[in-house]
């Protein structure tokens, strides 16, 4: 799960004070930040954020080193004069930007983005998690064994010093050297 969605009142608060505090001490009183809403399934990550009065080339969307990025700008359409004054006004306009940590192993070349009636889908296909790659370890010697018998050029008398069943000739003298040296002690 991208994000823990929670049902708690403390949420719902917590996103209002978000709310008042930008507001409040945006730069001017220009900025503001578009709702947003993340939905998650075994295929995607579906991010809709609320656009409304904007047009698809007022929004700007980047994904760079797994950060989603969109940016844009609501213009102002006050124009006051002599004949019109405005009372209240509570639309509000002007730069915004939001960011996103994509997760791990995202292929950001595959991220589509709609934009209709004042929402901006945004489509982020889930990619297979890259599994560990197991490193063989290599032994040198045998692998000069391996060499060695796939030539033909090395027989199993000469590696081992052995033949077949029967012991190596500087094995068996060495017995009879220690036969003789053992007779002449007694």
């Amino acid at each position: 799960m991208l994000y823990g969605m929670t049902k708690s009142p403390i949420f719902g608060l917590r996103r209002e004070i978000d709310r008042l505090f930008d507001d409040t001490f945006a730069r001017d009183g220009f900025n503001w930040t578009p709702a947003v809403d993340v939905t998650e399934n075994d295929s995607e990550i579906r991010l809709d954020l609320e656009l409304p009065g904007l047009k698809p080339e007022d929004v700007e969307l980047t994904a760079e080193n797994g950060i989603l990025t969109v940016r844009g700008e609501k213009k102002t359409e006050r124009k006051e004069g002599e004949d019109n004054r405005y009372h209240v006004v509570e639309r509000t306009y002007g730069s915004f930007l939001r960011t996103f940590q994509l997760p791990q192993g995202i292929d950001e070349n595959q991220i589509k983005a709609e934009f209709e009636n004042g929402i901006l889908s945004i489509r982020i296909p889930k990619a297979a998690l890259p599994q560990p790659k197991r490193i063989q370890i290599d032994n040198p010697m045998q692998q000069k064994q391996q060499a060695a018998v796939g030539s033909g050029s090395v027989s199993n008398q000469q590696m081992t010093g052995k033949t077949s069943g029967q012991k190596s000739n500087t094995a068996s003298q060495r017995e009879r050297e220690n036969e003789k040296m053992a007779a002449q002690s007694r």
